[in-house]
């Protein structure tokens, strides 16, 4: 199950304060400013900035598959 669209809308990024985009398997919310990944646990977007992941980071955990 993936997030729901009204509430990818009215979410945003807690460091940047911009617009968080979905990734393609659904699982984690990219924010493109602040260069942070955000998990999406149980359908419940964690949103803790300690807990984000660096984008770089996220990216090349992406690219091993």
């Amino acid at each position: 199950m993936t997030i729901d669209k009204e509430l990818l809308e009215i979410l945003a990024c807690p460091v940047s304060k911009k617009p968080l985009e979905l990734s393609e398997d659904g699982n984690f919310l990219i924010c493109k400013d602040s260069k942070l990944v955000y998990r999406i646990q149980d359908d419940i977007p964690i949103m803790l900035v300690d807990e984000a992941i660096p984008l770089d980071e996220w990216e090349k955990s992406q690219e091993k598959g």
